[in-house]
């Protein structure tokens, strides 16, 4: 393989478009598991909870366990692909992720599934880093590699979507083990198929691991993750911000990344080589992912409760209520691809960094009486669109002229942002609307107990339950529509790269 990504290999150039495409379905399966793992159990979460005895702050964790060791131990597996082989990671992410799915379905006790879950956010971590790593070692530089991005980024985004449609079927139609168990013949099919259509020793090029950088970094990430994953006001209007453990995570995590860069730097082996953050356009790319998954990654869990617990939909309905925005995303991923080439990926930033805005700001004017076509539809289709025409740049310009020996710490860095902005999403986002909703729970409470029957003191509890909701998420998407200005603003301030800097040599 030649040393930079923007020169393929020789064995790369003499491989079919036939065989890219098999390349490309392979890959992109992988990383629609990845991501489809972190929704799809969230439908199953009280069938888990009956079956195995979870108590309410005990089941959080069959999706934080998992969330956790994604998290942490991205940047680990990106550089162990650089080092190791990509391929020979990616396939053996996949064996990991797909063995603990086969444990996690089997699953009779607490312990059991919550161990089974954090060794599958392990292979995840190996898994997602490789996978993006290897479109781009595997794709020229160019249309090939924009259309390639552009799957990758439809498959990242639909995965959410798909979690939840499909989380709904098995858990009604068949059993929530059924929501592990479905991994396991696609993931060993998967695994199977790569060494035949991946380029042989992707990225392999020997050397040591930075185990310093990798402990502090590894536990920098995964701090600051559980921290934000329990920092989040509470419903009853509790903040949880100034908890002992929430502190304790948030300021070792501080401690630990500062460590982290002090070691970085220094390093001959470094698990992230700083000279990948000297890029403005590359540092400004990794920016605009975390603020994505900031304002718009957080906003889907929100979105998930208004329309159960406000308008009274079905699991399987609230997944089936987002295939509008994954068809968005699917066809604007695809024009961005076709357009990148054409006219540079900047121009694509600022309308997909502006639409999101737009999309969030007209998603928080839903009532509680609304209807799906005239207030959530419009919405979830534009930020479909702005989504599809974010990602596919952003990663290209995250990824534009890496050396291919950092290929996977640089990967590692956009599953990163995306990563860690979901938890602060989540934490702030959900600050926002939990504060909201209760004081607005509390000041109905007087006219609840003015009722003149019980019936009509039910009927007014419910009433005010739904109305506090809107109103609480209401002011969160508002929140997540500022924060989609903000990255809108760091894209015009930082990305610079050229049409040419994309279109390969």
């Amino acid at each position: 393989m030649a040393t930079t990504l923007s020169a393929p290999g020789q064995a790369v150039r003499q491989n079919k478009s036939r065989h890219l495409g098999v390349a490309l379905l392979v890959i992109a399966t992988a990383q629609l598991m990845v991501v489809l793992d972190a929704t799809i159990v969230t439908v199953a979460l009280p069938h888990i909870q009956a079956a195995l005895g979870f108590s309410g702050t005990g089941l959080e964790w069959v999706v934080n366990a998992y969330a956790l060791t994604l998290g942490g131990l991205l940047l680990l597996g990106g550089r162990a692909g650089d080092v190791l082989g990509r391929r020979r990671m990616f396939v053996t992410g996949l064996l990991i992720f797909s063995a603990a799915s086969l444990a996690g379905g089997f699953a009779t006790s607490q312990a059991w599934l919550l161990a089974a879950r954090a060794v599958q956010g392990a292979g995840a971590a190996i898994v997602a880093p490789a996978a993006l790593a290897l479109i781009a070692t595997t794709f020229p530089e160019g249309r090939q590699r924009s259309r390639a991005m552009g799957v990758y980024a439809a498959m990242s985004v639909a995965g959410a979507a798909a979690g939840l449609i499909a989380g709904g079927l098995l858990v009604a139609y068949a059993s929530w083990r059924w929501v592990l168990f479905v991994n396991v013949p696609i993931g060993f099919v998967v695994a199977l198929a790569a060494p035949a259509v991946l380029p042989v020793a992707s990225g392999q090029r020997g050397g040591r691991f930075d185990l310093p950088g990798a402990i502090t970094g590894t536990t920098a990430v995964a701090g600051l993750v559980y921290g934000l994953s329990n920092a989040a006001t509470s419903p009853d209007g509790t903040s949880h911000w100034g908890d002992a453990n929430v502190l304790a995570a948030l300021t070792a995590s501080a401690v630990l990344l500062a460590a982290f860069a002090a070691i970085e730097t220094r390093s001959r082996h470094a698990l992230l080589p700083i000279r990948l953050l000297r890029s403005r356009d590359r540092l400004g790319a990794y920016l605009v992912l975390l603020g994505v998954g900031t304002a718009v990654f957080g906003v889907f869990f929100f979105v998930t409760l208004f329309v159960q617990d406000v308008w009274g939909y079905s699991a399987l309905r609230t997944g089936l209520a987002f295939l509008p925005l994954t068809a968005a995303m699917f066809v604007a991923s695809g024009a961005a691809a076709a357009l990148v080439p054409r006219i540079g990926a900047r121009p694509m930033l600022l309308a997909g960094a502006a639409a999101s805005a737009a999309g969030l700001y007209w998603l928080s004017r839903m009532t509680e009486h609304g209807t799906y076509p005239g207030g959530l539809l419009g919405p979830t289709l534009l930020i479909g669109v702005a989504l599809g025409l974010l990602i596919v740049p952003v990663q290209l310009v995250a990824l534009a002229r890496v050396p291919q020996a950092d290929a996977g710490a640089a990967a590692s860095l956009v599953n990163v942002g995306r990563q860690v902005g979901g938890s602060i999403g989540l934490a702030v986002l959900g600050t926002v609307a939990w504060t909201v909703f209760a004081d607005s729970a509390r000041a109905h409470v007087s006219a609840v107990a003015r009722a003149a029957s019980p019936k009509s003191a039910a009927a007014l509890q419910a009433a005010a339950y739904r109305h506090a909701l809107w109103v609480g998420f209401d002011r969160a998407f508002l929140v997540a529509a500022a924060i989609a200005v903000l990255t809108l603003f760091v894209a015009i301030a930082t990305i610079r790269t050229r049409r040419a800097d994309l279109a390969g040599r």
